[in-house]
């Protein structure tokens, strides 16, 4: 699969963010607010296989019910929570 997230430590800042998303690409959106070093690439993860991320991600991301280009979340695994878009699925 292929994704893209925004990795927001600070649980106060979500809406915030997802009214950013609602007016503003992911990719701009996650270089501005992810605190993860994805960020830079505007949130992509790059291609990856069911296993690779904490089990909370592959949920969504290999869901076949996750609609492609659609921004879900947010999601809460360890590192905090996540806006994810899935670009392509692939390995389930």
């Amino acid at each position: 699969a292929t994704a893209r997230h925004i990795l927001v430590k600070n649980p106060d800042d979500i809406e915030k963010i997802r009214g950013e998303l609602a007016k503003d690409s992911f990719a701009k959106v996650a270089q501005q607010f992810s605190t993860c070093p994805s960020a830079s690439q505007g949130g992509s993860l790059g291609s990856f296989y069911p296993g690779t991320m904490v089990k909370e991600f592959d949920a969504v991301i290999f869901d076949p019910e996750t609609k492609l280009g659609e921004v879900v979340g947010p999601v809460q695994t360890q590192f905090g929570n996540h806006f994810i878009v899935v670009d392509k699925r692939s390995g389930v």
